[in-house]
Parts: structure tokens; sequence; C-alpha cells
């Protein structure tokens, strides 16, 4: 066997390799090793890290397996299987792998840090959370420690804690903008001053240095464009709902690549059937970010619309060089992205009335009468009005945007109804610390624990959609509204009520409304959301009519105009490259 000396010149020499764009040469130096050791399980567990490196998932799973069975105590080889498990989207199996290798080695620290995060994607927050305090005893140094108990934290409904975690992290790694993006999507679930959270995005643009010169391309503002959309949500996912709308009625002189940022598993309908609308994909799952800007520009992209904003999967970071002429935010994410590459934003009137410029670092393209367009499940999900029970208000949102001040506003509502109850659906409801934290803020407000129903999983799509049929009135979320959620309770005939905020996240649902035509649900503060779900609720005629008819006043209605966007998306991006060409003439021959 090599002397672990050896063996730890050879990761290093490989992974400097791998890491200056030679993986071929990084592959045939462990394997001249491999041809004199073949049973360095080391040397063989490094080979499959190279392999996840360049997204060959399969046969770095195999050749870590390979690992493990030459040496079943090496805990860096179990380590390592669950990152390409998790790759892969194989979250629970790669939880698996982490387990046995902080088992082998209590002191390892990476597989309790992997833990943190990995728990929490999998609703299992509480464990997460210890793991991720393990990961900071054991490594008080790795920022990726106490981002990942952040993240766990904000998992579990704990979103003061979380922040603070994030806070922490920011100011250990201050020019790591990384995690600056992580605290910015927890700061959209509570409200902080405007001029606090634009400066925190701002922040996030300052950390992120160009490396190269902006791209061009030819600035003819007629010619046939390359419009690039990226992604890590082309996939089942709530961005794609809307993403979709966006090629749905592709002008002739646009070509449109899809550049996605996460593995999209191969049985996903909703993604295979995305990725059919354009016109090539190009894969940026497993590269860095300076490979990420040479595979962008490598298309000759004219427009790049990013769709993730600070969401997960998303590579801004990716994006400081400016690797697009012109560079568009949309959908994904409720805010400025901070980024100054970023040319615009895409919004609406009523998400962002004029004076909202103030709070982003975008130019906004208001793409109105709504800057969303929703595609609704093809799926059997008819709407039913409930059968005889107690008066039903519903939230199937996030259990994050349940934030105290919603709580309490709920409360109001039930206080208002005597008898009347609560149905919460999230996934994160599977986490029993998230299910006490919620009901610790409705107990707080009076609510008690025989007034709320809290569930957190359906079987499918359809029996998801079908229990809006126990729903009488579904309930926004302050001050992060509902997006989804808001557009499938309009789908299943249950009528929603929501606050008009004072920020783009709290008017989602405002805009949504009217694009659908009913402004009428749109209150102007707590007290007329008070009286707008309690009228509603002593309404049953009225809630019996929508039942059977809002599902054809949606398609009717801009919200799920597809063509009718289209059109106005590709004319706003048209303008856009227009824009561009006029500052950037082609010089005089």
């Amino acid at each position: 066997m090599a002397s672990a000396s050896v063996k730890q010149s050879l990761g290093e020499r490989a992974m400097e390799l791998q890491a200056s764009g030679q993986h071929d040469k990084a592959v045939e130096l462990v394997r001249l090793h491999l041809r004199m050791r073949p049973r360095d399980s080391m040397a063989v567990s490094i080979m499959g890290v190279l392999l996840r490196g360049v997204g060959a998932l399969a046969d770095s799973e195999q050749w870590l397996r390979r690992a493990i069975a030459l040496d079943p105590a090496n805990a860096a080889a179990y380590h390592n299987l669950g990152l390409t498990l998790s790759q892969a989207r194989r979250e629970r199996e790669a939880i698996v792998q982490w387990e046995r290798a902080a088992t082998l080695q209590p002191m390892f620290p990476l597989p309790w840090i992997a833990l943190a995060a990995a728990y929490a994607e999998v609703n299992e927050a509480e464990r997460g959370i210890e793991a991720g305090r393990t990961g900071v005893r054991l490594a008080p140094q790795e920022p990726g420690a106490y981002a990942n108990l952040a993240l766990a934290l904000c998992r579990a409904g704990r979103i003061e804690e979380g922040c603070e975690a994030y806070r922490d992290v920011v100011r250990r790694t201050p020019t790591d903008p990384r995690f600056r993006s992580d605290h910015l999507l927890t700061m959209n679930y509570r409200v902080r001053p405007p001029d606090e959270v634009l400066e925190a995005h701002r922040d996030f643009g300052r950390a992120c240095q160009p490396r190269r010169r902006a791209a061009s391309t030819d600035p003819d503002p007629d010619r046939t464009i390359r419009i690039g959309i990226m992604s890590g949500d082309l996939h089942d996912h709530s961005v794609a709902f809307f993403a979709e709308s966006l090629v749905a009625e592709c002008p002739p002189d646009v070509e449109t690549i899809v550049f996605p940022t996460t593995v999209c598993p191969s049985d996903d309908a909703a993604g295979s059937r995305i990725r059919q609308r354009f016109n090539r994909i190009v894969d940026l799952s497993v590269l860095d970010d300076d490979a990420v800007d040479a595979a962008i520009r490598a298309e000759r992209i004219d427009v790049l619309v990013e769709l993730s904003g600070h969401t997960g999967g998303n590579r801004l970071t990716a994006l400081a060089s400016k690797p697009a002429p012109v560079m568009v935010t949309a959908i994904g994410y409720p805010n400025t992205t901070g980024l100054p590459a970023i040319d615009w934003r895409i919004v609406d009137s009523i998400t962002d009335p004029p004076g909202a410029e103030a709070c982003c670092t975008e130019r906004l393209l208001r793409l109105d009468p709504c800057f969303l367009c929703y595609r609704p499940p093809e799926l059997d999900a008819s709407p039913t009005m409930p059968a005889d029970g107690p008066l039903t208000f519903g939230s199937f949102n996030n259990g994050a945007k349940i934030s105290p001040a919603c709580a309490a506003l709920w409360a109001r509502v039930l206080h208002a109804v005597p008898g009347s109850r609560l149905l919460m659906k999230t996934q994160t409801l599977a986490d029993p610390s998230t299910q006490r934290e919620l009901s610790r803020r409705l107990s707080a407000e009076g609510i008690t624990e025989d007034r709320v129903e809290m569930i957190a999983w359906s079987p499918t799509r359809a029996e998801h959609l079908g229990l809006y049929g126990r729903v009488h009135v579904a309930l926004d979320t302050i001050p992060y509204n509902g997006t989804t959620t808001t557009c499938e309770a309009l789908w299943m005939g249950v009528p929603v009520v929501t606050v008009r905020g004072d920020r783009h996240a709290s008017r989602v649902s405002a805009s949504l409304l009217t694009a659908a035509g009913h402004p009428e649900w749109i209150a102007q503060d707590a007290d007329g959301f008070v009286r707008i779900a309690t009228g509603l609720l002593g309404d049953m005629d009225r809630l019996a009519s929508l039942r059977s008819s809002l599902r054809d006043e949606l398609r009717a209605s801009p919200l799920l105009d597809a063509k009718a966007y289209s059109g106005r998306f590709h004319a706003a991006l048209r303008g856009c490259w227009r824009s561009w060409c006029e500052a950037h003439p082609k010089p005089v021959v």
C-alpha cells in the first residue's frame, strides 16, 4: 500500500489538474497509479471524485463503491459517495452514506456539515440543526458549517436564528459572495427596512468582482438574436409552472438556448417537456464559475435571462463578468439581485409601481398586465366544494413564509369566525420541529391546536390539489406572498385573500389576483384582510358559484394566456436588445 503522504500528493496533483481544466490528464495520472497499486482504495476514491467533477455521476458512484468495497473503513469514500448521490438528487441515499462516514469517524467534520443541509432538505430540520452544531464544533473555522446550520434553522421555521447565523457567516467571510446570497434569500421572509435590504444586496454585488471583459456580439438591432434561459428549476418545480410560458410562442427571429444549472431527473416529465421547447441545451450543472462564463460566451448569447436570483441552484456569481451583452433576471426571486452585471428585472406595475426603482440595482422591465403567466398542471383534478363540516380557511404555502405577523393576522380571521378551522399543508410540516414552531406561533395568538390541522405530504400532485376541496377560503402569507400556491388555489376554485404590501414580495398575489379578474380580494391593510376573508366565508352561495366558474375565468384571463404573454416577453427582450445596440453602435468603416 502507498503511504498516506504519497496518496495525499496524488490527490492534490489530480485535483490541481482538474481545477485547471485538464480532466483527462488528472484521470490518466490516477490510472497510472492504479496500474501499480490496483487495490489502493484512496486512489480509487480520487477517481470517483474526479468523475463527479465533470458530471459523470453514474461512473463516479461505481468507483466510490469500489473504493468502499476495498476499504469498508474509508470514511472519506463514504462522504464522497454521499456528495455524488446528492448531486444526482438522491438525497436520502446520500444521507445514508454520510451517516456511515460520521459513524466510522465521528471527529471527521465534513459528513456532519453535509448532513446539516441534507436533513433539512428531507424535512428533518431538527436533526439538521443537531448535525450542524456538531459540524461547527468540529470545524469552527469552516464557513460552510455555519451556513448549513443556518439553512437548517430556517427550514425549521426559526428564521430569526437562521438570519443571525447567516450574518455570522458573512462576518467571517466578507469577500465570499456565496454566503451573502444565502443570507439574502432569508431576508425576504421578514419585514426589514428597504434601505437595509437593498444595501445587503449591493454588498453581494460588490463581492462579485468581474474577472473578464463584458461579452459583446454583433450590435444589429434587427437580426435574429440568441436568447439564453438559465435556471436550476426547469423540472417539476414551482418556477417551471411559469417559465414554460417564456418560450410558448417564440418569434421566428429568435433562437433559444437553455442553460440548466442543476441535474434534472430522467423521469421528470415537466423537465423533458420544457427542454423540448429550446433549440439547444447546454448543461452547466457541474461547471465552476469560470467555465459557466465561458460556456455562455461560447454560445454567442445576445440576451441571457436568469430565473433563480438568490434561490437554490443559482449561479449569479458566474455572471459577474457579464457573459452576455444583455442580462435579465425574472420569475424566481422576489427582489433585486444586487449584481451590477444584471441589466433588467422583469416585474409589473402592481408588484413594482413607479418609485420601486429606488429599491433595486437593475432597470425595471414592467411586463403588464402581469409579470407572470401560469401553466396549470395537466391533471384530472376538478374543483369541489367542501362537504358538511367546519368552516375552513387554508394555506398551502411554504412554512417559512408563515411569519409571526402572518400568524397574528390569520388568528384575527379565525377569532372573527368562531368554530372555524385552519388547514395548513406544506412539505416542511413533515418536520416535527416545524410543526411545533408554527403551533407555538398560533397558540401565542390564542388559536388552540384543535382548530388547526397540518398536512405535510400527498402521494401525487392530483391528491395535493384535491385537498383544496376541504378549503372554503385561502389565506395568503405576509410579508412574502404565495405565487404557485395562489394560482393553484384559484385553479381549484378557491378564492385567495391577500394584503397589498409595500414591496415586490408582498405584492405578487395582488398582481396575480388582478390578472385573474378578482382585485376585490386584495386588502389594503389587516382590517381589510379580516373583513374580506370573513365576508367570503359568510356567502356560501358565492363560494359554490366560484367552484364552478373560477377555472373558466382563469382560462380567459391574462394569467393563463401564454401566447400573449410570450409575445410581450419577447417584444420586451427585443427592446432591451435594441437599447444595447444603440449604446454600442457598429464602428464606422
